[in-house]
Order: structure tokens, then sequence, then C-alpha cells
């Protein structure tokens, strides 16, 4: 899609700064992204908001950070830290490609830049508690819609704003306690786990970029912004397949099975000699080449596992003759007799096995080179190349850059930095 740039009419502040040249020459570089030219102003924290607009700068959009003068409380989700302690590794993972600057959005002056970047602004993405907007006057349905037509403008809250919970904080594991994920993961006999990643978050901020890119679709249409309201509410729910289905449809409530499927079986982690390994056999083709493979091909016309319901009735008896078989076998060699025989089987690699493969390094989701050492970017197309990755800076780093772009002298700028605009002076 184009990006259409609107006149500097248009996004002229009071103060007579040109909203659109508030922001840094965007980068044109060929093979930057399909969102190259797309201005997008993140002033979020923690993960689903800087997510949301580290996957656009992965495809080209120019993302500036807005940071309180304290930054980003990631910053110090640590150790492990980067950049000699000045942030951590949790922080440099979202917010990667993006210029930063410091800015008090408590005072007045801080937001008289804040209306100055929005003017300039394709996309706001903001995660404020409800209501913080609108008390510093940037209220979307009221000022902003109306101020600038073509604004897309992205709010992440935990339950919506309105409703009998809206405005309350969300935070991803609550979100998996409320939402009911929580409660479908782990094991019959144990206590309901938290998902290992921020699965809310990560699911949210997904969405939020399909959001956005609808919203840019219909301006292209209808010339006009629109609010992408997200929930990480919305995002649990979204998670529950299949047990809100089979809720839905058997009125049964869904319980915790550990690494066993629901309805599919097998579909687990097996003990192989060497450590754990997971298999699937979801259905009787691949049942059979699963008990061939481990040497009991009578098991596939045995009456008790024939087909799946079959299997789902007997699973104890089932697991415990697959488990005793593979148990023979290492993980390496299991893996690739399986995999020859199509059968869908993986060891269960930990994180670093899983970076260094050969497969993700292939598929350029972790990348080393002078400039970066992270993971990838997971979106790849066909004929448009995303930007390279580029590493978080430091908090304010491009302060005064940005506002020299936006026309501020260094004598100005100098005076806003001792009054504390940008932190502590």
């Amino acid at each position: 899609m184009s990006v259409t740039t609107p006149s500097a009419a248009e996004t002229a502040d009071a103060t007579g700064i040109d909203g659109r040249a508030a922001w840094r020459a965007a980068d044109t570089a060929t093979g930057n992204g399909v969102l190259t030219g797309l201005r997008v102003l993140d002033l979020s924290r923690v993960l689903a908001g800087p997510y949301t607009a580290q996957m656009l700068a992965d495809q080209g959009a120019e993302v500036v950070k807005v940071e309180g003068p304290g930054g980003d409380e990631t910053r110090g989700w640590g150790p492990p830290f980067v950049d000699e302690g000045a942030s951590s590794a949790y922080y440099a993972s979202l917010n990667h490609s993006k210029d930063n600057i410091a800015l008090d959005l408590r005072t007045d002056e801080g937001r008289v830049i804040l209306g100055q970047l929005i003017a300039g602004a394709d996309v706001v993405i903001e995660n404020f508690k409800a209501g913080t907007m609108a008390r510093w006057g940037f209220d979307f349905d009221t000022v902003l819609s109306k101020r600038h037509p073509r604004l897309i403008y992205c709010r992440i809250t935990g339950f919506g704003v309105d409703g009998p919970m809206g405005g309350l904080p969300g935070y991803d594991a609550v979100l998996q306690s409320f939402g009911g994920l929580m409660s479908v993961n782990g094991y019959p006999d144990g206590n309901p786990l938290r998902v290992g990643v921020p699965i809310v978050d990560i699911v949210t901020a997904n969405l939020a970029v399909n959001g956005i890119l609808l919203a840019l679709l219909d301006r292209e249409r209808s010339g006009r912004g629109q609010l992408v309201d997200m929930a990480l509410l919305d995002a649990v729910i979204s998670l529950l397949h299949p047990h809100a289905a089979n809720w839905i449809v058997g009125g049964e409530v869904p319980r915790r099975t550990g690494d066993f499927h629901p309805t599919v079986v097998p579909y687990q982690v097996f003990r192989a000699a060497d450590g754990d390994f997971f298999v699937s056999a979801a259905n009787s083709r691949q049942f059979l080449a699963l008990t061939t493979t481990l040497g009991v091909p009578e098991l596939a016309d045995d009456p008790r596992f024939r087909s799946n319901g079959d299997r789902h009735a007997h699973r104890e008896e089932l697991v415990a003759i697959l488990g005793e078989r593979i148990a023979c076998w290492s993980r390496a060699d299991l893996a690739l007799r399986l995999e020859r025989a199509g059968v869908p089987a993986s060891p269960v690699n930990t994180v670093d096995e899983a970076l260094q493969s050969a497969q993700t390094r292939h598929r350029g989701l972790f990348l080393e080179t002078e400039d970066y050492r992270g993971v990838g970017v997971p979106i790849a197309l066909s004929r448009s190349p995303h930007r390279t990755p580029r590493p978080a800076v430091p908090h304010g780093a491009d302060t005064t850059a940005v506002l020299t772009a936006m026309g501020y002298s260094a004598e100005r700028i100098a005076d806003l930095r001792a009054a504390g605009i940008f932190g502590n002076p």
C-alpha cells in the first residue's frame, strides 16, 4: 500500500512547527521494507505496544519511541544487561530499529512537543492507563480524529476502556489467568501454569499490527484514519482453540492435560534415551508409520488403536507401549527416522539449541553480525525485503536530532534540557 502524505497546512502546529517536518527524513534505502515512508509514534512501554511498533519498523516504518524521564521500566528488567548496563536484554529485544527521544509528558512543554510529533505521524501507538491521553488534551474521538483526520491511533489496554472492567490495568499473567488460558495449561494433578512466554502480550501485538495494516488499507480507500482498539482480553480469548469450541459444542469444561493433546493421540512428549522427544501421529497413516519405525507395526491393527477415537479411549495403554520403545532411541536418530517416515516429531530443544539450529539460521531468524546479534524478522515477503535490524539505542539518544529536525534551535533545546523536559538536567 502507498503512504499518502498530508499537506503542510494539514499538519502545521499552532507554534509554527510543521508536523510532517517534525521527524528526521525517513530512511528510503532500497530494500528497507514495504512500510518505508510510514511514520509511527511509539508512546508505549513494556511489551505489547513496543513489539507492535518494532514489527512495523522491521518492515521499513520510521518509528520514534518516546520515553519518559525515567525510561521504559523494562530497561531495568535484567540481568542480563546490554550497553554496559544501560538497559536489559528484555528491552533490547522489543525496541530495535527505532529512534528514541526522552520527553516528560507531565509538563506543558513536553505536551507541546508531543502534539507536534502526533501531527507528523501516520500511526500512534499507546498503552497508557485509560484516560491519560484525554487528560493531556489528546483524546482521539474528540480531538485527534478531528485535528488529524488521517491519523491511525492504536490503543492497547488490558480489558478495554468501558464495560464492567473497563480501564483496569492488564498484565500478561493476569490475562492468562482471567481469560482461561492458565486453566488448560499444566498437568491434571498440578497447579495451573503460566505459559512460559508472555503469549498474551505477543499475540496482542500481532493482532495490533493486523489492525493497523487494515486501517491503512481502509485509509487508502476512504482517506480517513480510525481507532484500532486492542485489549489483552481480546487476544487471550482468541487463543482458546480448541478448548472454547469444545466447550461450546460439548458443554464439558476443558481441563489440563499436560503435554497431551485433549483429542489427538499420540500427541505428546516422550522420554528418549538422551532427553525429551515430542511425537505427533494425528492420523492413522502417521500412526502406522510411527509404529512401523518403532518396530511394532501390529499396533496399527490392534482394535484398541485403529482410529484416533480408539487410541483416545486407550491412551494410557498406548502411551506405555510407545514410551518403552521410544526410550531405546537417541533423539537425533529417532528424529531422522520419523522425518523420513513422514511422522511429525522433534527433540524438545532448549532455547539455545533452537536459536542455533541450521534451519533457524537458514531462515534468518537468528542473526549474528558486526552490528546486531539477536532474533531476526519473522515475516518474509518474496518481492519486498525487510529492514535489517539495528540495535535498540540508549534512552533519549535521538532527542537532539529529532528536535533539530522539528526546527528547534540549539539554544531552545538547551533551555528545554535545563528545565528537565528530557529528564534530569
